[in-house]
């Protein structure tokens, strides 16, 4: 796993989780992968899974983990107990950019991004790389020539020949310019924006709503939330990318969008934990006027890090077997899949078994 924002919290609690599970200190929850379901399927072991990837801050991953113990991400003792996988981790994790004062192009830095992941599978002797960015959310594209980094880490994930899944609201493959690169290149990719929390439910209720005709006449929304995404979401243009993932989910389960939005308010000293309240009003039977409303209080990267394992298993085991280009299959992960799939949480979940089994039947 070659993950942009590697020092990250997400990133941290990955590494840590893998290491923890695969030493037995802790089960698997929270890992789909790890379901029946998922058995004989051909999935990478946990214990297998290697790490790097490319950062921009120079915190390096022990320490990382020990603020998150701290902050209750991680276990109290889990930090020395997988001490030596981070640091081992921490190693494999190079510069990211650009920089302020990078003169480079966007081709050359494409190309430094390819053969770093390149020199990483060399390295390691390893038989393939998945790419999965997990970097702070960065604004939506202007009018700027240049590529944003996110479709940089993506241009280059592909240049590199490995498969790529974009977990944040950033624009990654998303770019006009990249749309011929994803074609030619023939590796298999993945979604935008990972489905943790408050959109989870809206996955849920959104059909419920519509499967049992009940006229939903508003649906508003709060996150407070702190560490680095909070951060990073108090900039408008990234909560702007942050939110369209939310509404659009409403809108395909709906069939249309109601009124309302949703609010993003940076809260520090909340740390990696967040709240999402949504309040929705909907008309029943001969016009009755009701409300539901939903409280959603979580870790983020708690909810985040088993999801990025589990697209690093099953993207790897896709590569295997040959398939290439989008996964809608895997749209269960994500708030806004490739195209082709289903908004509603059940009927993703169907198409996620359904790959589960042709992954199966291949191995």
């Amino acid at each position: 796993m070659w993950l942009i924002g590697a020092r990250g919290s997400v990133a941290t609690t990955a590494v840590a989780g893998c290491a923890a599970m695969s030493a037995g200190l802790h089960p698997p929850t929270g890992l789909v992968t790890e379901t029946p379901p998922f058995s004989g399927s051909g999935l990478p072991a946990l214990s297998s899974l290697v790490f790097g990837g490319h950062d921009t801050v120079e915190c390096p991953l022990p320490k990382r983990a020990e603020h998150l113990a701290a902050g209750g991400v991680l276990p109290h003792g889990l930090p020395a107990a997988v001490h030596a996988e981070l640091a081992a981790a921490d190693t494999e994790i190079r510069p990211g950019g650009p920089l302020p004062g990078d003169s480079r192009t966007d081709d050359e830095l494409i190309s430094a991004f390819a053969a770093e992941i390149r020199a990483f599978a060399h390295r390691r002797r390893l038989a393939r790389v998945v790419v999965i960015n997990v970097a702070s959310t960065e604004p939506a594209p202007g009018d700027d020539e240049r590529l944003p980094p996110s479709s940089l880490y993506a241009a280059a994930a592909l240049r590199a020949g490995a498969p790529y899944a974009n977990f944040t609201p950033s624009t990654g493959l998303h770019h006009p310019a990249l749309t011929d690169l994803a074609v030619t290149s023939r590796l298999p990719f993945a979604g935008r924006d990972g489905k943790t929390g408050q959109t989870l439910l809206r996955s849920v209720l959104g059909p419920m709503f519509a499967q049992r005709a009940l006229a939903v006449r508003a649906w508003s929304g709060t996150n407070l939330l702190g560490g680095g995404d909070g951060a990073a979401l108090a900039d408008p243009g990234a909560a702007a990318a942050k939110n369209a993932g939310k509404e659009r989910v409403l809108a395909d389960t709906l069939g249309t969008a109601p009124e309302g939005e949703v609010h993003i308010d940076d809260v520090p000293s909340l740390g990696d934990w967040k709240t999402a309240w949504d309040h929705i009003a909907f008309d029943g039977f001969l016009g009755t006027r009701m409300t539901l409303q939903t409280t959603w209080q979580g870790c983020d990267s708690a909810l985040a890090a088993p999801l990025i394992l589990d697209l690093a298993r099953l993207l790897a085991r896709a590569h295997e077997a040959g398939l290439s280009g989008p996964r809608p299959e895997l749209a269960f992960y994500f708030k806004d899949p490739d195209p082709g799939a289903s908004s509603a949480l059940p009927d993703q979940h169907t198409a996620l078994l359904t790959f589960a089994a042709r992954l199966r039947d291949a191995a």
